[in-house]
């Protein structure tokens, strides 16, 4: 089952576009992963995979029309048009 989430997630990311669908995709992967391996059910993973969807798609998500949040390669977060 961990397995096949993983490979899921993975996928998700891979296909995703803009940085809010990636932090999306991620979120909810990581979400899944976490749910199911904690409650050992595919219903655990399903509700992980939503809450962490939902965190995901936040955390790449700028106020401003047109712009997303990224990150440089120290980690700092910053906002420029979305690519």
């Amino acid at each position: 089952m961990k397995k096949i989430i993983i490979a899921v997630a993975l996928i998700g990311t891979l296909a995703s576009c803009t940085p809010e669908e990636r932090g999306t995709a991620i979120g909810a992967g990581t979400g899944a992963v976490i749910g199911g391996a904690v409650t050992n059910s595919w219903g655990g993973a399903a509700v992980g995979a939503v809450a962490g969807g939902l965190v995901g798609n936040l955390i790449g998500h700028s106020e401003r029309r047109g712009y997303c949040v990224y990150r440089d390669r120290y980690g700092q977060r910053y906002e420029a048009r979305c690519r």
